[in-house]
């Protein structure tokens, strides 16, 4: 099943891939390697704020990761003359938890991510990891996701 049928099977369309905030690229491609510059947690209604452990849970702070990766894809996309198929693998997400000092679940919120990623892209979208605390990210959002993608 292609990337495009899978993403509509979830009810997934890409968007536009965002605009960057500030004087940097959204994107370096380099030979079949995409850097994708840190995509902060937004959806329809605008930017997700928040702070885990203290006016965030971890099913919000996911579901926070989960539109972070689908801004990551459409930067794909972008990358790829808008073509998402052209997309090899997912090779590595750095995400960034805005959390408490005490809050220790990092790893379960961008989860949010990782799995929808699997969900989307199959074994394609496995990858390597991090996921660290922020005491504060852009704006207040909630997670800021940056990644590494193999294309074609």
């Amino acid at each position: 099943m292609s990337f495009t049928s899978r993403l509509a099977h979830l009810g997934v369309s890409l968007p536009d891939a965002p605009a960057p905030a500030a004087n940097y690229v959204p994107y370096v491609r380099i030979g079949n390697t995409v850097y994708v510059s840190g995509q902060i947690s937004s959806d329809s209604d605008g930017m997700i704020i928040g702070k885990l452990g203290e006016t965030m849970d971890i099913d919000a702070g996911a579901a926070a990761a989960r539109c972070c990766a689908i801004s990551l894809l459409a930067q794909v996309q972008a990358a790829c003359d808008g073509d998402i198929e052209r997309l090899v693998r997912v090779v590595k997400l750095t995400g960034f938890v805005n959390s408490t000092a005490d809050f220790v679940d990092q790893p379960k919120v961008i989860n949010g991510a990782s799995d929808f990623l699997v969900e989307a892209l199959g074994d394609a979208g496995r990858h390597s990891r991090s996921a660290v605390s922020a005491a504060s990210l852009p704006f207040g959002v909630a997670v800021e996701i940056e990644g590494i993608f193999e294309v074609q």
